[in-house]
Formats: structure tokens, C-alpha cells, sequence
């Protein structure tokens, strides 16, 4: 039978390369689901091509709009209502939210016994223990859809999680736009220059992280969530190339690693069809024309979000929620011009001092969390903003 898939950000980058695995899979997959908060003329678009039967937005302004545009079969939800049926009624949801919006598709989804592919890594982090509890749900399974952690995956295929033989995952980062600048160069960087990776085509968010690291911070978070590796197991590696994507090296000294062009529908496409793979070869590689491959030390220095992750991350409860929470305030502030690019770690930093103990015991918890860590983000940008 064939497998219905929700996507769910179907017009970000992540959801739109969705669509393009699908269109080159033919009849491989039945589109049920499609959600967006912005860019409602391309939901209407996609939406008059795939025909689902439920499609989500974020405003209840824009649910009349949607549905005179789609008449016939397809029902027009409104917010976290309609995210969680779309979850429940498909086989596949593709969270491709960005932000802590996403964690209701990641909660019903695996609450509901079905396969989450999961680009959303924000509903992890900060719901680590929350999330943890639904994955055992028979039938739940997570497949990371991160080109990192799709890696790490694929090389540790066949191995149980109580194998001790891993001695540590290695996670590649490319860099980012200003690898090799010094933190006094980057005083007066622009967005546009935040905005001009190397090697990727991500939405603005994941991009600016990546330009701080802090994309990468959250992946050693994630990393320890997904696979239950102890933080200091876990190591980062810059790689300018993007060609391999990480590695896992285990106690007699071999490392496996996966490689490829940098192509995200490539982890998207193993994450909609495991355990099988699809035909077609995204990101495939012709050795005899690789290039030189390099691996070098992270500038932790001047890239200082890495290490705060790494902080929160080792403190767990809410400290990774408030950290992620205190990112999404800085970097939409940096977007919007009214701090700099040095800033984004500082007001992190700031927020996480005001951080206590907190075990994370419900939803309702990581929600009082989150606000507390934006509310407390939002106080300290107006500071950055007026010195």
C-alpha cells in the first residue's frame, strides 16, 4: 500500500525539496497533509497540485482564503489542532516547522505509532524528555532528517543501542560563511553576509546558526537525544567540503562515515522510504572527480554558541529549551537589524544565566519554560539594542 505522507513547512526549503523527492518518486507516496504559516499563495499552489485532503495554516485570517481557493475535498485547518490530525492521519509526517512550533507534529506523530521524519530539530532539543516517552509507543519510529544525524544513523544501521563498542559520534559542520574570520572581523558583518552559506541552501534561521555555530550546538543536543551518546562522546568537526557528513568511530579504532554531494533530499529520501532506498542517486558521488578533503578544529572562541550548547545540553531538563528559545528571540532580532551578528551569543549567554534547575516534567512545563527564556531574550536585546 502506499504510504501517505503529511509535510509539514511545505513551503520552506526542507518541505519544498519534500515535494521534489515525491515528484521524482512516482507513485511512491500519497501527499494527505500539507501545512505553512507563511506563503499562503504557494500552500494554495502546492495544495491545487497534490490535492490533500487537509491543509494547515497558521492564522485563522487566512482559513476562508485557503478554502474558496480549494474547493472540493480538501478541509482547511487552523494551528496546533490541525498539525496534530495531520500527524495522527498519516503514515509519514515530515516536520519541517521551524522552531518550537514544531513540537506538536513531533508529540502526536510518535504518540500515534507513526514514522516521524524529523527536520524540526528545535522539538527535540527542548523536549528531549518529553519526546523520549513517545517514542517507545508501538510502531513509533524517528528517522532525522538533518543531513548530520541521517548520517550517524545510516553508519550505526544494525547496531543496538546498548552496543558499547561506539566511542564517539563525529559531527561535521561546514563552517559557515565566516570560517576562518576572527571575532574582532565580524563586528559589522551584515545579514546578507550571515545569510551566504557556502555549501547549503537552508531557510534564514538554520543559516544564521550555522554562521554561529549554534546549528551545530543544537545537532551535539540532538545527537545525545537521538542516539543516547554521553556529551563528551560527542565531537565536532569543521569540514569546509560538506562531502562527509559524519562519522562514527567505535573502540577497535574503525570509523564509518557517510558521504555525498550536499543534497538534503538525499536524507529526506532515505527518511521517507527506510528501510529501503529509493532509486534515484541525489548527492551521488564520482570519485575519480572528488575534491581534497579537510578537517580542521572549531574556533571556539569566536564561534562561542557551540560551547553554550554543549553547557545546556550537559545541565538537561529545560536548559536546552531555554537555550534554543533564547537563540530563535536573538537571531529573529538580528534578522530584523536591530542587534548585530556578535550579539546573538551574548544575549544567549545573558538569558542562560537567569536559568534554574527546572526537570521538565510536563508539556506544560517546556511551555512556562520556553515563554520564561523569550520573555527574559526579548529584555535583553531592547539592552543590546539601546547601548
Amino acid at each position: 500500500m502506499t504510504p501517505s505522507v503529511a509535510i509539514l513547512g511545505s513551503t520552506g526549503s526542507i518541505g519544498e525539496q519534500t515535494l521534489d523527492v515525491i515528484d521524482q518518486s512516482p507513485d511512491q507516496f500519497d501527499v494527505v497533509a500539507l501545512s505553512a504559516a507563511r506563503s499562503i499563495d504557494r500552500l494554495i499552489e502546492q495544495a491545487r497540485k497534490y490535492r490533500p485532503r487537509l491543509v494547515i495554516v497558521d492564522q485563522p485570517s487566512d482559513v476562508a482564503t485557503v478554502a474558496a481557493a480549494l474547493p472540493g475535498t480538501t478541509e482547511v485547518a487552523c494551528g496546533a489542532d490541525g498539525l496534530t490530525a495531520a500527524a495522527e492521519m498519516a503514515d509519514i509526517s515530515v516536520n519541517a516547522i521551524v522552531g518550537f512550533a514544531g513540537l506538536p507534529v513531533t508529540m502526536a506523530s510518535l504518540a500515534a505509532g507513526k514514522r516521524l521524519a524529523l527536520a524540526n530539530k528545535e522539538s527535540l532539543i527542548t523536549a528531549a524528555p518529553l519526546v523520549e516517552r513517545v517514542r517507545s509507543t508501538e510502531g513509533a519510529s524517528l528517522i532525522p532528517v538533518d543531513s548530520e544525524h541521517c548520517a550517524i544513523f545510516q553508519c550505526l544501521h544494525g547496531i543496538s543501542g546498548s552496543d558499547r563498542s561506539v566511542r564517539r559520534l563525529i559531527l561535521t559542520a561546514s563552517g559557515g560563511p565566516f570560517r576562518g574570520r576572527t571575532a574582532a572581523s565580524l563586528n559589522e558583518v551584515t545579514v546578507a553576509e550571515a545569510l551566504a552559506h557556502p555549501t547549503w541552501s537552508m531557510g534564514p534561521k538554520i543559516t544564521v546558526d550555522s554562521s554561529t555555530l549554534m546549528n551545530k550546538g543544537l545537532e551535539v543536543i540532538e545527537a545525545h537525544a537521538l542516539f543516547g551518546t554521553p556529551f563528551d562522546q560527542i565531537d565536532v568537526v569543521v569540514h569546509p567540503q560538506s562531502i562527509v557528513h559524519s562519522m562514527v568511530e567505535f573502540s577497535d579504532g574503525s570509523t564509518i562515515a557517510q558521504l555525498s554531494h550536499p543534497d538534503m533530499r538525499l536524507p529526506i529520501g532515505f527518511a521517507l522510504s527506510y528501510p529501503d532506498r529509493l532509486a534515484v542517486p541525489f548527492g551521488s558521488l564520482d570519485l575519480l572527480q572528488a575534491t581534497t578533503l579537510t578537517f580542521e578544529s572549531p574556533d571556539r572562541a569566536t564561534f562561542r554558541c557551540l560551547d553554550l550548547a554543549y553547557a545546556a545540553g550537559r545541565l538537561g531538563g529545560a536548559a536546552p529549551a531555554w537555550l534554543s528559545a533564547a537563540n530563535e528571540v536573538a537571531v529573529d532580532a538580528f534578522l530584523e537589524g536591530r542587534i548585530s551578528w556578535g550579539q546573538i551569543a551574548k544575549i544567549v549567554e545573558t538569558t542562560l544565566d537567569f536559568y534554574s534547575q527546572d526537570p521538565l516534567s510536563s508539556i506544560d512545563a517546556l511551555i512556562a519554560a520556553d515563554a520564561q527564556s523569550r520573555e527574559r531574550a526579548r529584555t535583553v536585546v531592547a539592552q543590546c539594542s539601546t547601548t
